[in-house]
């Protein structure tokens, strides 16, 4: 009879350690492939803080930014936002999406923008659309600009003895390719769509940070600045450090005292560590930039 019983026991005490090993691989799986939680925790007990949101590194999808912000902006207990802009930019398309996240939730509650080394080109962009930029006297900021680069190796496949055969609809559709010469046509046709797109950075910055936009353009010729300069140019509105903005968006955002920061907290995943937040490969930073068009510091 006892025997009976140590062997039930026994046999429980399998089964559980069984589950107790499929619940932890089940733990362990989910957090390998699902994207982690965010650290920013909705409730009135949270009422009254400030949400930090950062942009770090050359800008090139800006998926996890945007979600980050639409959600501070629609969470009752963030009063405010900071926007900690570390980069030199990047990709035009991804630098004008976060702008128009910043616009949207600086609709909703006060966005300042925090620089830190550098907040450069789209970096800069992102910034104009906040209700208050602050820099260190030192951030290099400006770069208002576009860049379109690309890569000629026709020489180099001549001299190996290496052709390339084009199929094309139309006289324009390699333009850019770096098995042909870059004819006059492909650099007028280039230089209109820089153009553009340098016209819709500039009209943005006239825009957000109210200042006419022939002032605009004169400030823009893609040199840099630092902060102590940009606020000499009304492109920021005071220094500071991280502290500072934090401090004046609590402000703005109606906290009295010091105000409590909320920030997303989590690690990234073996899968993010390794393909990016969003799923994408990322290449080290300055190694290598692909042809296209780009709000960037400096021009790799």
């Amino acid at each position: 009879m006892a025997a009976a019983g140590k062997k039930r026991s026994s046999l429980l005490a399998v089964v559980l350690f069984i589950l107790l090993l499929s619940l932890l691989f089940a733990v362990g799986v989910k957090t390998l492939i699902a994207p982690s939680s965010d650290g920013i925790i909705e409730g009135s007990f949270l009422k009254k803080k400030v949400a930090v949101v950062r942009v770090e590194g050359v800008i090139a999808d800006g998926r996890h930014v945007i979600k980050q912000l639409d959600k501070c902006a629609k969470d009752d207990s963030v009063k405010a936002i900071v926007l900690r802009i570390v980069s030199p930019g990047g990709g035009v398309a991804p630098s004008q999406e976060i702008h128009s996240a910043v616009r949207r939730a600086n609709k909703k509650k006060p966005v300042i923008a925090s620089m830190g080394a550098v907040a450069a080109s789209g970096g800069y962009y992102i910034a104009s659309a906040c209700s208050k930029i602050v820099p260190d006297p030192g951030t290099i900021t400006g770069s208002i600009g576009v860049i379109m680069m690309f890569s000629n190796t026709e020489k180099l496949m001549d001299k190996i003895g290496l052709g390339t055969i084009v199929l094309k609809s139309g006289k324009f559709k390699d333009t850019g390719s770096p098995h042909r010469p870059f004819t006059e046509e492909d650099r007028a046709l280039m230089q209109n769509v820089v153009t553009d797109i340098y016209t819709q950075f500039i009209t943005d910055v006239s825009r957000g940070r109210k200042i006419p936009l022939e002032d605009v353009r004169n400030l823009a010729d893609g040199r840099i600045y630092t902060g102590k300069q940009a606020i000499e140019n009304k492109l920021v509105d005071e220094l500071g450090d991280m502290k500072k903005a934090v401090t004046l968006a609590g402000k703005m955002g109606g906290i009295e005292g010091e105000p409590e920061t909320v920030e997303e907290t989590r690690e990234p995943n073996l899968w993010e560590y390794i393909f990016g937040n969003d799923g994408e490969v990322k290449l080290p930073t300055g190694l290598y930039m692909p042809s296209g068009v780009y709000f960037l510091w400096p021009a790799w």
